[in-house]
């Protein structure tokens, strides 16, 4: 089984880096010129998905002008917000236009340079209900950490403090379609909070380590940094 399909959450304000990006939705934060969202788009292309859901809400008009006009050929739907539904309200939105078992689970404003061969394997080896691909990382407070048992298999999650080091959630998931579809939940709920945190002992859930470059444009600083490295990293497509 190949993974073909991805939802991509892209419906975030950018409050923080509102200097930066003023009226526009974080994921069209420009990098070396271009979206940043299209460096995730590009990369996990490239990785081999062919279709594209993307999660929409704050100026959502601004975000399908552009991926219309410089990808007519990719293969996208959208799933629109008429108001904020946390992430895991907008995955399960955007869970209707799902048609394969397993879909990808990105963020519009984080890029996460990770193999789906290896997510895939953990997955499927598994049977896991979603696999969270998890970057290491050296002395840091603006994430909590994930921890594993030697499997792989998700046994805590830990809140946000100052860490010397540790494995943070990377933002990309493999969720496993039928199985989040049998829960009933809110309208509204977090993905990490009210899905990940609360249903990891109940059900298999798996981390797969990845070393990677990780940045996430969530504060000016990053932002910044993403200048530098991202554009050599993914060039353009022609």
């Amino acid at each position: 089984m190949e993974i073909k399909e991805a939802i991509i959450l892209a419906g975030g304000l950018g409050t923080r880096l509102r200097s930066a990006i003023p009226e526009l939705p974080k994921c069209m934060a420009p990098v070396d010129g271009r979206p940043f969202l299209s460096y995730v788009v590009n990369y996990y292309r490239q990785q081999g998905i062919s279709k594209f859901i993307f999660s929409l809400g704050y100026r959502h008009e601004a975000v399908t002008s552009w991926l219309k006009e410089n990808y007519p050929d990719l293969t996208m739907e959208f799933s629109i917000e008429r108001e904020p539904l946390g992430t895991g309200g907008a995955v399960q939105l955007a869970m209707g236009k799902v048609k394969e078992q397993d879909v990808l689970i990105l963020n519009g404003d984080t890029f996460f340079e990770v193999s789906l061969e290896d997510l895939k394997k953990v997955h499927q080896q598994n049977s896991s209900a979603c696999s969270i691909c998890l970057k290491p990382m050296q002395n840091f407070d603006r994430y909590g950490i994930v921890e594993t048992d030697e499997d792989g298999r998700i046994m805590d999650f830990k809140e946000k403090q100052q860490y010397a080091e540790g494995l943070i959630n990377g933002g990309v998931y493999l969720l496993n379609s039928p199985r989040f579809r049998q829960q009933q939940r809110p309208v509204v709920f977090s993905f990490e909070k009210d899905y990940l945190e609360r249903s990891y002992y109940a059900m298999p859930m798996y981390g797969v380590v990845q070393k990677g470059y990780f940045i996430d444009i969530g504060i000016p600083e990053d932002y910044t940094r993403a200048q530098a490295e991202l554009p050599a990293l993914v060039p353009a497509e022609k």
